[in-house]
């Protein structure tokens, strides 16, 4: 069985839909699952919805604005009387419903039950409008398959039962289900993490034994960086799993940092190719000869640079690391890049759950504390030490790392 996922570029408007049978018809449409993403901007217009809820401001209006956004894509593929219509204004109304009757204080649960409706909705009308015209297949509900803890908005998976359920799929059919999206065991949606799709269709890969997955995007593969901040850059054709995760980690948006490693466990290829032109080879990741180890540039953007050190002008011992990092584990901060010396700790964050200044008042109780907000981390991976002079210039340098053949510094 081969997995493809595609991500909401790929399914944005109406064209956009019809190009995904396109490239099925490239790829032969047989024995294959689908891996949907929300459409467009869909999951960050529901996000507007759940702050507006908290906000106790007038989220409807907002609501009706993403219903008229889908019921508008759904007319470009169906005509009017076509049963998906009242498909999709029954996905708006239980979302309409739920809000009212809500009593949960808890913003990422409230958020995981809002967000999700994008990848219903948007899987619904992709399902339908390929068995309309002859790629027949049959729509999941993932929350029924993938099984998680209930960490709401970055959910664990549960393998065991999450392997049970999947692998009474039958692999001789054609699929079409959510990324992003699981449930826990009181079957409430759980979400995996923000551009969590790939690793929903990397979970099905692994569940399956797939033989392939492929990701389509709208760039021709991975890149030695982002061409919409860095110039000259070059397709990776061929990297390694490990080279992949490095990069995954780093910050390469193209790859989510959890999808790798399923897929590795047994071995399954993986692909990023381009829905623009899908007979282009794209990047194959997995074990090969012909593995590059290409200069690659990453700029993470929105970070925090907290630096800590104590107040008597001791040690930052192991007693002080731990409490420090299980507090970062606490308010769910990861980080991005750490640098100590002999009483002091820099640490570059990624706060997506927006708690840094809970963090901040944690350890402002032990430690002395600095913070500066907003920041980037730029890396080079494979980097060409003997010119790296060149990637200070213009700069304003906080904190720089440099091991083996990666530099890391984080700028203003």
């Amino acid at each position: 069985m081969k997995i493809f996922k595609f991500g909401g570029a790929s399914v944005k408007d109406a064209e956009s839909v019809k190009n995904v049978s396109m490239v099925l018809s490239s790829q032969r449409f047989e024995k294959c699952l689908l891996v949907i993403s929300a459409m467009g901007k869909t999951t960050n217009e529901l996000e507007k919805v759940v702050e507006l809820y908290f906000k106790k401001d007038n989220y409807q209006t907002e609501i009706e604005h993403i219903k008229q956004k889908h019921i508008e894509i759904a007319k470009g593929l169906f005509s009017e009387d076509h049963a998906v219509f009242a498909e999709i204004n029954l996905f708006f109304d239980d979302i309409v419903s739920f809000l009212r009757r809500n009593k949960s204080p808890n913003y990422n649960f409230v958020y995981d039950q809002v967000v999700s409706c994008g990848e219903m909705i948007s899987t619904k009308i992709v399902s339908e409008y390929l068995n309309d015209i002859q790629f027949t297949n049959q729509w999941l509900d993932a929350r029924d398959y993938i099984k998680t803890d209930d960490s709401y908005r970055d959910g664990i998976v549960n393998w065991q039962k999450t392997e049970e359920f999947i692998s009474n799929l039958n692999p001789d059919i054609c699929y079409v289900t959510q990324g992003f999206i699981g449930s826990d065991d009181n079957n409430f949606t759980v979400t995996l993490g923000r551009e969590g799709s790939d690793y929903s269709a990397a979970i099905f890969a692994y569940c399956l034994n797939a033989t392939a997955m492929t990701i389509w995007k709208d760039v021709p593969g991975v890149m030695t960086g982002d061409p919409r901040i860095f110039e000259d850059v070059t397709l990776l054709s061929n990297i390694s799993y490990e080279e992949a995760i490095e990069l995954a980690y780093f910050g390469a948006s193209v790859i989510h940092p959890k999808t790798l490693q399923p897929l590795q466990q047994k071995n399954i290829p993986f692909y990023v190719k381009s829905f623009v032109d899908p007979t282009k080879e794209g990047t194959k990741v997995g074990d090969s000869e012909k593995n590059q180890s290409e200069e690659s540039y990453i700029l993470k953007g929105n970070q925090t640079l907290l630096k800590i050190s104590t107040r008597d002008f001791s040690f930052i011992a192991e007693d002080h690391m731990s409490l420090i990092f299980n507090n970062l584990a606490k308010y769910k901060i990861k980080v991005s890049l750490m640098q100590n010396s002999a009483i002091s700790l820099a640490l570059c964050l990624e706060d997506k759950f927006l708690k840094i200044e809970e963090l901040n008042n944690e350890l402002q109780k032990i430690f002395k504390t600095d913070i500066i907000k907003n920041v980037s981390l730029f890396t080079v991976r494979n980097a060409k030490m003997e010119n790296i002079d060149k990637f200070y210039q213009e700069k304003s340098v906080l904190l720089e790392q440099i091991s083996k053949n990666t530099l890391q510094m984080v700028t203003l």
